[in-house]
C-alpha cells in the first residue's frame, strides 16, 4: 500500500472539503483525488440493509457513476459497500472514508473492495495507519463524507441509524440532503421516512439528484450525440437491473408487456406460486418496472 498524508495545504487536498466547519488537518490517501472528484455526492445507509435497500442503493450508486459523478461512501456493510460496488460496476469514481487506520481495514471482510477503490479512486482517513477501528471515530468520519460531496443521499436508516448523523452534518455543511423512501412497516426505512417529513428531498432516480444539484455530465455532449449517450445509459441501466433480479422475479417481469395481466393469469403464465407473488410483486414495483393497474391488473413499465 502506498499511503500518502495531504495537508489541508496542499493543492491535493479536496476543495469540497476544505470549506467544512472544522476540517481534518491532514487525510492519509491510498489512492488520488482528481480534479472531477469535486462534482460527488455521498450515498450512506444502513449496515443491516434490506436486500431492496441493496439493490437501489447500487442502482443509484451505478446510474451516477455513468453521468461521471464520483460517489463517496463509508465502506462499511451493507448501504455503503453496496454504493461503492455500483461505481465500480459502472466503471466510474469513488472515494471510501475510513474510520480507523489504513493498517486496519474494517470491516476486515471489504479487503478486497478497499483494494479496488484505491485502484481507481481513493480511500481516506485522517487517523494514522495504527488506529484501531474505535466506535467513537465513526461519527467524526460521517464529517468527511458529506463534506467531500455537494449532495448526501440516505439510501436506507433506522432512527437511530449512524447514517442520520450524516445528515446531519451535511445540513450544517450547507449540502443538499436527499432521502430514499421505504415502506411505513419497515424499521430500516423510518429514518429516511422521517428525513422526508422533516424536508429532504424524496430521490427515486438519479436524474432526480442531478437535477436538484444542477449537476451536468462530466464531458458532456450535445444534439444527437447526447441522445445517444442518455439511451445508451438508460439501455446499461436497465440491463443492470434486470441482471440483479431473482429468478421468481424475472420470470414475472419476462411475462408482462405493455398489455396489462390480470393476477391469476400472471402467475399462471410466469410459473410462480401465489404465497411467492405478492413479495415479487412488490420488488418489481419498487425497482420501477412494473405498475399495478386498478383490479388487480400488472403491466410491464418502459415497454
Amino acid at each position: 500500500m502506498a499511503i500518502r498524508k495531504i495537508t489541508i495545504d496542499d493543492k491535493e487536498y479536496p476543495a469540497n472539503l476544505k470549506n467544512i466547519h472544522r476540517p481534518p488537518q491532514a487525510l492519509y490517501v491510498n489512492g488520488s483525488f482528481l480534479a472531477q472528484d469535486e462534482t460527488a455526492v455521498a450515498l450512506v445507509g444502513s449496515r443491516r440493509a434490506s436486500q431492496y435497500g441493496l439493490e437501489t442503493c447500487e442502482r443509484l450508486a451505478y446510474e451516477l457513476a455513468l453521468r461521471g459523478v464520483t460517489v463517496v461512501s463509508g465502506m462499511a456493510r451493507g448501504i455503503d459497500s453496496a454504493a461503492h460496488r455500483g461505481a465500480l460496476k459502472a466503471k466510474g469514481r469513488t472515494i471510501a472514508v475510513m474510520g480507523s487506520g489504513h493498517n486496519h481495514i474494517y470491516p476486515p471482510e471489504n479487503d478486497k473492495l478497499y483494494n479496488q477503490i484505491a485502484a481507481t479512486g481513493a480511500v481516506v482517513t485522517e487517523y494514522e495507519s495504527d488506529m484501531q477501528p474505535l466506535p467513537g471515530n465513526f461519527p467524526q468520519r460521517n464529517r468527511i463524507i458529506s463534506g467531500l460531496a455537494l449532495g448526501v443521499v440516505v439510501v436506507e436508516a433506522a432512527r437511530n441509524s449512524g447514517a442520520l448523523i450524516t445528515a446531519d452534518f451535511a445540513a450544517e455543511q450547507g449540502r443538499d440532503v436527499f432521502a430514499v423512501p421505504g415502506k411505513i412497516s419497515s424499521t430500516t426505512s423510518s429514518g429516511t421516512n422521517e428525513l422526508i417529513k422533516d424536508g429532504a428531498r424524496l430521490d427515486q432516480s438519479a436524474d432526480d439528484i442531478m437535477e436538484e444539484l444542477s449537476l451536468v455530465e462530466i464531458n458532456p455532449l450535445s444534439g444527437d450525440e447526447k441522445t445517444g449517450k442518455d439511451e445508451a445509459i438508460a439501455r446499461k441501466t436497465k440491463s443492470y437491473i434486470y441482471n440483479s433480479l431473482t429468478e421468481d422475479e424475472r420470470k414475472i417481469y419476462k411475462s408482462l408487456s405493455d398489455e396489462p395481466l390480470y393476477i391469476d393469469e400472471l402467475l399462471s403464465k410466469a410459473g410462480v406460486e401465489r404465497q411467492r407473488a405478492s413479495k415479487v410483486l412488490l420488488n418489481l414495483e419498487l425497482k420501477n418496472l412494473i405498475k399495478q393497474l386498478p383490479g388487480k391488473q400488472f403491466v410491464r413499465k418502459g415497454s
